[in-house]
């Protein structure tokens, strides 16, 4: 904008350099997260067109990577307390349930490679089997999340050597152990992460008290089991059955009243 007084041009450039400074301004942190979770969409998106073969190995080895260095750091923190755990010398005349029991801590205990090498087999296994279950059953649900647990508890209990005397045995009690333990996380956020069966009936009533800033309300719709189906049909008789006050319930009514979608519904119930 610019502007002529006592002959001098003024130019206003607040706008421009406004807009130039908030470019520059911008969160640097900001920009590195986009710029990954672009990298994260493309390489998501790259993997899912390759076969499953290379989708199954690429996924198994950036988890494994991934697992490996969150062992190695947890190794760090602990310390190799193996050290502690050594044998007694007449080691061959103790029990062996007790001595597996000794072996089993020492795997528990290793410092940070051994962490690292049992964090590696836990999550590399575990995302490789999801990965091919999931490719394989076209969804992914707590049948695959078990599987793919009991693989990795099984793996972690022969590479560790947690297993004793009978590897076997110990590697099919490991995979078992794991895999109720995942089934139950599994389906307690399944629980935890969807609405309430009822919610369903109230999306669009939800949404027009949010609007209205009358959100209060919504207890009182569900009170009078007043669902989205109802919204074309109301009164102020029926919202004061519920105790909606005088006021909120103009306004209400005249939202209901300007909404061309739910003005049209209440024509065509009549």
């Amino acid at each position: 904008m610019a502007e002529s007084k006592q002959g001098v041009m003024v130019v206003d450039i607040s706008k421009e350099g406004g807009g130039l400074m908030g470019q520059s301004q911008q969160n640097p942190v900001a920009l590195v997260q986009a710029k990954l979770k672009e990298v994260e969409i493309r390489f998501r998106g790259w993997l899912a067109k390759q076969s499953l073969p290379v989708e199954a190995a690429v996924v198994t080895t950036t988890s494994a990577a991934q697992g490996a260095a969150i062992g190695a750091f947890m190794g760090t923190l602990t310390g190799d307390a193996s050290s502690l755990l050594t044998p007694p010398p007449n080691a061959a005349n103790i029990n062996p349930e007790a001595m597996a029991s000794l072996k089993q801590a020492q795997a528990l205990a290793g410092g940070p490679l051994v962490q690292a090498r049992n964090f590696a087999v836990m999550t590399g296994v575990n995302a490789g089997i999801s990965c091919v279950m999931k490719r394989l059953r076209g969804k992914e649900d707590v049948q695959s999340s078990m599987v793919a647990a009991f693989g990795s508890g099984a793996m972690f209990s022969l590479v560790s050597g947690m297993g004793g005397p009978n590897q076997a045995a110990n590697a099919v009690t490991s995979g078992l152990f794991f895999a109720l333990v995942q089934g139950g996380i599994f389906q307690l956020g399944q629980k935890f992460s969807q609405p309430p069966a009822e919610d369903v009936h109230y999306v669009k009533t939800r949404t027009m008290l949010s609007k209205l800033g009358l959100q209060n309300y919504e207890r009182n719709f569900k009170k009078g089991l007043l669902t989205d189906n109802t919204l074309p049909l109301l009164t102020d008789s029926a919202l004061r059955d519920v105790k909606i006050p005088p006021g909120p319930r103009l306004v209400i009514l005249d939202h209901i009243e300007r909404d061309p979608e739910l003005k049209d519904r209440h024509k065509g119930s009549r």
